[in-house]
């Protein structure tokens, strides 16, 4: 049997992600990360783990499609004996996401729905069947963002779903707390990777502009929110429970 702890980050194969899987494993996490359509990316980033000495495998995920989760479980519980020698495993990192910019009054309906299941129904679904396979014990971070908090034009209906996540998170954590799973929310500000085409990383106005509003001073960078994830994964971390811990430089005081 694994003697590892073992975590699943969704859409770790890039950004935000990525960082979260190469945090844990230098915690010694074993990790299992899922992709949508970067397999080569999602297999560069196992490699990378596996330097470290952990274990990882990577699983392809559409975390948008509620009813191919059974399926995925179907093979996460291949993946856990052949890859872990477990059945179990103990860290659900809910990340998987994708960005929708867009004015209120000009966002379709089909926008809406595609970011509504990839951010709030496929984490509630995912978790929900997750929980068999989640040891007691175990900690869920569901990932958000400082759009939740702070306003700016065109993320209406994102940040609304991120908001309604950590809602989610606090009645998630009450209702777990029997099994001693803690359930938190990590809530990124602008961070610079390729979320959203790189707008943050690349837009150079955009990103003076967020770094004029940060105590700070600058824009968060990938490094800055990986070790937060892996943090709360830690024994350490163990009477932290039910919260929103935001990772933003102090954005938008």
């Amino acid at each position: 049997m694994s003697t590892n702890k073992i975590a699943l980050v969704t859409g770790g194969s890039r950004g935000l992600g990525k960082n979260m899987a190469l945090s844990l494993a230098q915690k010694g996490i074993d990790v299992i990360l899922t992709y949508h359509t970067q397999q080569a990316e999602a297999n560069a980033v196992v490699a990378e783990i596996e330097k470290t000495g952990q274990k990882a495998a990577s699983l392809q995920l559409n975390a948008g499609d509620v009813k191919s989760f059974n399926a995925f479980f179907g093979q996460l519980k291949n993946v856990l004996q052949e890859t872990f020698a477990t059945d179990h495993f103990d860290f659900l990192i809910n990340n998987a996401g994708t960005a929708l910019y867009g004015a209120f009054a000009e966002t379709t309906e089909e926008q809406f729905d595609a970011a509504l299941n990839i951010h709030y129904k496929g984490v509630f679904f995912l978790s929900q069947k997750a929980l068999p396979f989640i040891n007691d014990g175990g900690r869920i971070i569901n990932i958000s963002s400082g759009l939740a908090r702070m306003t700016y034009p065109g993320s209406s209906a994102y940040g609304s779903m991120k908001g309604a996540i950590e809602v989610l998170s606090r009645y998630m954590a009450l209702e777990l707390g029997p099994r001693r799973i803690a359930v938190n929310v990590v809530a990124p500000g602008a961070i610079e990777t390729d979320f959203g085409g790189g707008r943050v990383r690349d837009n150079k106005e955009i990103n003076a502009q967020i770094a004029s509003r940060t105590a700070l001073g600058r824009v968060g960078l990938p490094d800055d929110i990986g070790g937060v994830v892996a943090f709360l994964c830690t024994d350490e971390a163990r009477w932290i429970n039910a919260q929103r811990i935001e990772v933003s430089g102090g954005q938008g005081l």
